[in-house]
């Protein structure tokens, strides 16, 4: 199973930048998919996730400007994120708990994404 995640780059304070992130490789079932950041020198945290059903979580500071949401038919997990403020640059990381089968075997894993840069400009 492989996840890419696109979209990152740089974008001034106040404006938007949409991730996609999509799963690829034997999949049998997703379930919850989430989108994660990680600043440099600071923990990585959860931004917003996603069930299959898709009922959504996210952190206090995604509430209100950030909006997660899922194609479950393209495997592709998305955040749309608004009003962009600088303490929002990290490297944003998408996230999946798939169900695959590989060689016959069902296997249920946790897998990451490569990450991508978002930058945001004062």
């Amino acid at each position: 199973v492989q996840l890419q995640a696109f979209g990152g780059g740089l974008v001034q304070a106040g404006g938007p930048l949409r991730l996609s992130c999509a799963a690829s490789g034997g999949i049998v079932r997703i379930d919850d998919m989430g989108w994660y950041r990680q600043a440099p020198g600071n923990e990585r945290v959860l931004v917003a996730d996603i069930n299959s059903g898709g009922s959504t979580n996210y952190a206090d500071s995604a509430k209100g400007r950030f909006t997660i949401s899922r194609d479950n038919a393209k495997n592709t997990v998305y955040l749309q994120m608004n009003s962009l403020k600088p303490e929002d640059t990290a490297v944003y990381l998408c996230n999946a708990n798939v169900i695959s089968r590989d060689y016959g075997d069902y296997v249920a894993g946790r897998y990451w994404g490569q990450g991508t840069q978002v930058t945001v400009s004062s």
